[in-house]
């Protein structure tokens, strides 16, 4: 798949809570290239003196008639707190799409009902992904946690697309516990699962899903650098052997995972 090396105008930038924002950015010069749920972006971070590295930011959703895609950003660091002080109109130099996206079947294969489950900002690439699915004629159905009730955001852009469920530790919102204790596992069946978040959340989905006899994918979060597959610095061991997370993934079949 081609990849791009662009300017990207800065269409809006929201702060969803204190700590995270939704950027917007718009190509106003050409269509978008085709983007898949669980792909990236590297973006430049400039007026930012500790950071030397592009950030990777997985693809949140995409608007394809106004030519954007929108990226949820955690401010964890010096790098992603200096993107929340762009300012509409700017430039954000970005390279994109990177990365091996969720597989989206055609619905000459049948319809299949999805259980997408997200954690943290996790749930970034399960809104396109939900979207996409729709789209092609399948049923998306989402499953997010989080500690308290202020952790899952864009509530209402996944109601959109599907049926959404939710767990929070506290029981400020949904069933109480982790996304693995909801009771949508045994009152429902799902021809597919897919998961993104904290690595324990992962594993416990894929679990679950293990004993369902039911296919589960997941979206790697291992650190990068480069995103191109040159710095190693996101190797992943696989029963395959170690590979890049950036180019083989960050998607993978938990089959393929040691850990899963």
């Amino acid at each position: 798949m081609k990849k791009f090396v662009k300017d990207l105008r800065v269409e809006s930038i929201d702060f969803l809570r204190e700590d995270y924002i939704l950027l917007r950015l718009v190509d106003p010069d050409q269509d978008l290239p085709p983007m898949h749920p669980g792909q990236f972006v590297q973006v430049a971070v400039e007026n930012s003196p500790t950071t030397f590295l592009r950030r990777p930011i997985s693809i949140n959703d995409v608007d394809v008639e106004r030519h954007s895609f929108d990226l949820l950003i955690h401010m964890v660091g010096d790098g992603t707190r200096a993107l929340s002080k762009l300012s509409v109109g700017q430039s954000l130099n970005c390279i994109y799409p990177l990365g091996n996206g969720f597989d989206v079947p055609a619905i000459s294969e049948g319809k299949k009902k999805y259980l997408l489950v997200g954690g943290g900002v996790g749930t970034a690439p399960m809104l396109l992904y939900g979207r996409q699915l729709l789209e092609a004629g399948h049923e998306p159905i989402f499953l997010l946690g989080g500690r308290s009730q202020r952790d899952l955001l864009e509530l209402d852009r996944f109601a959109v697309l599907g049926r959404v469920f939710t767990t929070t530790e506290d029981a400020t919102m949904g069933e109480k516990g982790f996304v693995t204790h909801h009771s949508i596992w045994k009152d429902e069946q799902f021809d597919c699962v897919a998961a993104c978040g904290p690595k324990p959340m992962m594993q416990a989905v894929a679990k679950m899903a293990r004993q369902y006899n039911t296919p589960c994918f997941v979206s790697l979060e291992n650190l990068m650098a480069c995103g191109v597959g040159a710095c190693l610095c996101c190797v992943e061991k696989t029963v395959k052997g170690n590979i890049c997370v950036c180019t083989e993934g960050p998607v993978f079949s938990t089959d393929q995972l040691t850990w899963a």
